[in-house]
């Protein structure tokens, strides 16, 4: 009698959570939200493994959130017959990764670097160091188990919205509840949900409520100016400054070296955020003299009539359907002004 009481209740336990999760699943679905992944450092992992892949065959991405956001993946792909790593990651500067991937005597890749200058002239390296760190140290000892449980979470991330513990967790639910700073206590700002969902292969995307409704836009707009990155303060200069060219120089001088290939490329911002970095990285100083100290080529979008124009909803991250046109107009400049061939390439532009 006991036990059949134990197996009632543990019945009901069973019925009740499957209730309560395909609610929630439901829930979510009615409102529009995609599935998305977490972007973790076990996501990552599953790229930087990929690395090693003939020059001919993929290109390395790093740099921070723009060219998660403006790199197509699949119209790359698709185009070019080319794989995409992509090792960007949002908030940080790109200059662990390429330090890594310098002293990684097995990549001899084509890598491109994506350059945000907040982030990437950061007077604070620290912060980009310990973020990048973590990632780093968990792929250099990804264990087998680990590995296993890496190939059943994309199983059910890619059934079901509710996993995006960034976005769904209750830790992400209880962030959304509005709370005022305080004497003391700096509430950081919280994104909109809609804003920074992630494909499998990292890339990052708006989803299309985000998109057509502007005060979403302009919560993030608020987020940026909350966060500094709308800070025209003067970036670092003088020595602080060479001594930033002097090591990026020495990471690609040895890529090159093991016949690898390296390109720097500025993706678009727009409005407020372009302003203000205009007047704190001034272009003569930071992107044209990183080009001319590393002695490698760059592609910035305000060159090219395809991209010089493009707005970002936010002022920092170009829509899903700009990012299209903004990939095959980089490939476009790649092939005809910077000399790069993509043997593999499957259809015309």
């Amino acid at each position: 009698m006991q036990q059949s009481n134990l197996q009632k209740a543990a019945l009901m336990v069973l019925v009740l959570t499957v209730l309560s999760i395909g609610s929630w699943e439901i829930y979510l679905r009615s409102h529009g939200y995609p599935l998305s992944y977490d972007n973790d450092a076990a996501l990552w992992s599953t790229k930087r493994i990929q690395v090693y892949q003939p020059i001919d065959d993929a290109t390395v991405f790093i740099g921070s959130s723009r060219i998660k956001f403006d790199l197509d993946i699949p119209t790359w792909e698709r185009i070019t017959g080319d794989r995409v790593v992509q090792l960007s990651m949002v908030g940080t500067s790109p200059r662990p990764f390429l330090e890594d991937l310098a002293n990684d005597k097995n990549f001899k890749g084509k890598l491109v670097i994506d350059i945000t200058e907040t982030p990437f002239f950061n007077r604070n390296k620290r912060k980009s160091e310990r973020t990048s760190s973590e990632f780093e140290t968990y792929y250099k000892k990804w264990t087998p188990s680990q590995r296993f449980g890496t190939h059943v979470n994309y199983l059910l991330e890619s059934n079901f919205i509710f996993l995006e513990s960034n976005k769904f967790s209750l830790k992400a639910l209880l962030d959304d509840i509005p709370i005022t700073n305080r004497k003391g206590v700096i509430i950081p700002p919280v994104f909109p949900k809609g804003f920074g969902m992630n494909t499998a292969d990292r890339q990052s995307f708006m989803d299309e409520e985000f998109l057509h409704d502007s005060l979403q836009q302009k919560r993030q707009q608020e987020n940026w100016k909350k966060t500094g990155s709308i800070d025209k303060t003067p970036g670092i200069s003088g020595d602080s400054l060479e001594t930033v060219f002097k090591e990026i120089k020495g990471y690609v001088d040895k890529i090159k070296a093991r016949g690898g290939k390296v390109l720097f490329v500025r993706t678009p911002s727009s409005g407020p955020y372009r302003q203000a970095e205009e007047i704190a990285y001034p272009r003569q100083k930071y992107w044209d003299a990183l080009l001319t100290y590393t002695n490698t080529p760059g592609i910035h979008f305000e060159d090219y009539p395809e991209t010089a124009h493009m707005t970002c909803p936010e002022w920092s991250h170009l829509s899903p359907s700009d990012a299209i046109v903004y990939t095959r107009a980089f490939i476009k400049i790649l092939i005809e002004q910077q000399g790069w061939s993509f043997p593999h390439m499957r259809s015309p532009q």
